[in-house]
This record gives C-alpha cells, sequence and structure tokens, in this order.
C-alpha cells in the first residue's frame, strides 16, 4: 500500500462517524439554543445535566489509573458548585416566597454559600475517605475534589455567564434613552444573554469542526502528537480562525453591546484555549487508555468528549465579560 493509499484509508477512518455526528447535531443544536435563550432555571437544568455527566464520566475515567472517587458525593457538590451560580435567582425567589407570607429571611450572599459548597466538599470528602478501605486515600480524594473544579466549576462559570444578563447588568452603560427595568430594555438584555451564550456554542462549533475537516484533509505538521495525534497545526489554524470569524460575524450581527475588540479577543479565547481544552481530555483519555469518556452520544462519544472545549473556555469567557466589557 502507498503512502497516499494509507493517507486516504486514515481520513476515510476519521469521517467513518460522520453520518451519526451530523443526525446528533441537527436533533440537539434546536434544543441547545431553546434552553440558551430560554436562560433562567431552564438554562440552569440544562447544563446541570450536561455538567453532571461529564463529572461522572470523569469519574469513571480516573479508575483505571487505580483512583476510586466518591462518586456520589462528588455529583451532589457538582450539583451544589451548579447552583452557586443561579443562586441569586434563588435567593429572590425564596425571599419573595417567605415575604409574602410575612417571614423575612436572612441568607448566605452568593459569594458566601460558593465558599460553604467548597469547604464542605473538601472536609466531607476527607473524612469519608478516613473510613474508605478502597485503594489510595490520596488518589481518591484528588479525583474526586479535581472533578468538581475542573468540571462542575466550568459548567457552573458557563451558567453565571448567561446570568450576567440577568441579574446587575449594566444597563446604563450599554442602554441609552430608556427607563430603567423597562420591558424593552430587559428584553434586550435577556436577548444579549442568549446570544452571547449561543455565539461561543457556535463558535466552539466551528471551531472544532473548522479544524477537524481542514486537518483530515490538509493538515501534514502535527500539532501535540504525542497527545493527539490526528490533531495538526493547519486544522487547528482553519479552527482558530474560524471562532474569531463567528465572534465578528456575531458582533456585527447582534451582539452590538460589545466592540470589534471585544469580539476579536472573545474569538481568540475560544480559537485557543477551546483547542487546549480538547486537548487536554485528549491527555485525560490517552493517561487512562481509552478512547472515549462514554458511547453516550452516537458519532462523538461521551458528553464530555462534545464539551471538553467550552469546559476549558468558560472561564476565559466568564471573567472577560464580567470584569472587562461589563465592569
Amino acid at each position: 500500500m502507498t503512502i497516499h493509499e494509507r493517507k486516504g484509508l486514515t481520513v476515510a477512518n476519521r469521517f467513518e462517524r460522520l453520518p451519526a455526528r451530523v443526525i446528533v447535531a441537527v436533533a440537539a443544536i434546536p434544543l441547545i439554543a431553546l434552553a440558551i435563550f430560554e436562560g433562567g432555571w431552564f438554562f440552569f437544568a440544562f447544563v446541570a445535566l450536561i455538567s453532571s455527566i461529564s463529572l461522572f464520566e470523569f469519574y469513571r475515567m480516573t479508575e483505571p489509573k487505580g483512583a476510586f472517587p466518591q462518586i456520589w458525593l462528588g455529583m451532589i457538590a457538582g450539583l451544589a458548585v451548579n447552583t452557586a451560580f443561579v443562586y441569586e435567582r434563588l435567593r429572590i425567589q425564596v425571599f419573595q416566597w417567605f415575604a409574602e407570607g410575612g417571614i423575612h429571611l436572612k441568607m448566605f450572599s452568593h459569594s458566601q454559600f460558593f465558599l460553604v459548597v467548597l469547604i464542605t466538599l473538601v472536609l466531607v470528602v476527607l473524612m469519608v475517605e478516613l473510613f474508605r478501605k478502597k485503594g489510595s486515600a490520596i488518589l481518591n480524594i484528588c479525583a474526586t475534589v479535581t472533578g468538581v473544579l475542573v468540571i462542575s466549576l466550568s459548567f457552573g462559570l458557563l451558567i453565571g455567564l448567561r446570568e450576567l444578563f440577568s441579574f446587575g447588568f449594566p444597563v446604563q452603560k450599554f442602554i441609552s434613552g430608556s427607563l430603567f427595568g423597562g420591558d424593552e430594555e430587559l428584553a434586550t438584555i435577556h436577548a444579549w444573554g442568549g446570544w452571547t451564550v449561543l455565539s461561543l456554542f457556535v463558535a466552539v462549533w466551528i471551531c472544532d469542526t473548522a479544524a477537524y475537516f481542514v486537518g483530515s484533509t490538509m493538515g501534514k505538521h502535527k500539532l501535540f502528537e504525542r497527545v493527539s495525534p490526528g490533531k495538526t497545526w493547519e486544522g487547528s489554524v482553519a479552527g482558530f480562525l474560524g471562532a474569531v470569524a463567528v465572534m465578528v460575524g456575531a458582533r456585527e450581527g447582534w451582539l452590538d453591546y460589545l466592540t470589534l475588540t471585544d469580539a476579536v479577543i472573545i474569538g481568540v479565547l475560544v480559537g485557543v484555549f477551546g483547542q487546549v481544552g480538547d486537548l487536554i481530555e485528549s491527555r485525560f483519555k490517552r493517561d487512562a487508555g481509552i478512547k472515549d469518556s462514554s458511547a453516550i452520544i452516537p458519532g462523538h462519544g461521551g458528553v464530555y468528549d462534545r464539551f471538553d472545549s467550552l469546559v476549558f473556555i468558560a472561564p476565559f469567557v466568564y471573567l472577560y465579560i464580567d470584569f472587562v466589557v461589563l465592569s
């Protein structure tokens, strides 16, 4: 078999799962878009679900390395971390419910709740491990806590990004000549939140798709062969440019609260750190000796496989939008 024949066979193998990928994408994208634009508890439920499944997959991924994480404790803590980013909404609704009955509550602040969750997680994991007789205590503790910090916290920040447009949005900085809290004004901000998160998803998808097709058909120079042999510099550059183009296009189309510089920077964050997140998960899988985190999504592998880029970029984009764009 010639070199060209072997290369053709390799490309064919890479495209083998493409039909299943397309079918799943066509079915899933409208549901994801609906959850994003609805926001609130609907979006929280969607992200909490994919966060919990991804965390479970991560825990299973650590077991071939001899770790036995406290799966259910970690998943409960992960859900609590997700809830921390919708806590302001929860607190307001609970306050209102009790206030209607003439009862006035004192509740944690957002930061206090988040801190309590993390401290409780660490202390409980340590105490539980004291009584376990399975595997290495150090590995078990590290796997349990790391999963929550890597997976749940990152997905929580995605929830937090959507919530930025519901609570504490600096209206007067971006909308002039309208009454504070007016229906039209609130609808504009809500739409910005939906379009921002959807644009982030689309930028990730375009980045992955461009890198996949360009790398498979024209890629010659390996990007990081030790971690992911199939990825190439040509594909990586295509993915990077695709992510930047999506964010610039989103800014020109519907995200007019962003400047062109903001859009480019967010696109760069997606194009660079999205691919880093993909490589990090590839490193995890290679270390564990597995191909996919699970087989739950036909053609894609696991939920963590599908959202590995989003996991890594959500903190960067959240921090940039909160502390730079909206400050």
